[in-house]
């Protein structure tokens, strides 16, 4: 280790040990409560893109930008909602070269199964923790810590997403 490196304080180690905590935990809890809908996150995370889009589709592209997956992981995870029923692949007929994901009715289906009980643990987990004002400066916060990895400008606000 060289001495040049500005390493973290006891409290800045403690908050980020705590946030990686938090990070795993909150993610293996919704996980497993989604696991009950027989969903898992990424298929939950897909079908939200899908459903909260006008026409239940998105292109492939797009998808893999909103979703801050690479484009090959978006086809494959599509892949295996397709054999499950939940979505399909719709031919692009203004791009020959693009095709759309679309929501099925059983899609839509799965999502309002699990949607209820996704929120109310997101609630119970969270936000019943939180103070309104605790609520506002972690929204703050979260905003600047994503301008600072995607860069100023480079990624819309989350509230514009």
């Amino acid at each position: 280790m060289t001495s040049d490196t500005p390493w973290l304080s006891a409290r800045e180690e403690h908050m980020w040990r705590g946030w990686l905590r938090l990070n795993a935990e909150l993610n293996a809890t919704l996980q497993r409560e989604l696991l009950d809908d027989g969903l898992s996150m990424p298929d939950y995370d897909v079908l939200v893109s899908l459903t909260d889009s006008p026409d239940g589709r998105v292109r492939v592209t797009d998808l893999a930008r909103e979703l801050y997956w690479e484009r090959s992981r978006v086809s494959h995870h599509v892949t295996r909602m397709q054999k499950r029923g939940l979505v399909e692949r719709v031919e692009c007929s203004e791009d020959g070269r693009g095709a759309f994901v679309a929501v099925t009715a059983a899609g839509r289906a799965a999502i309002e199964r699990a949607a209820p009980g996704h929120v109310r643990a997101v609630r119970r987990l969270v936000f019943d923790a939180l103070t309104g004002e605790e609520v506002a400066r972690l929204d703050a916060t979260i905003d600047a810590l994503l301008a600072r990895i995607d860069g100023v400008g480079a990624e819309p606000a989350r509230g514009d997403r």
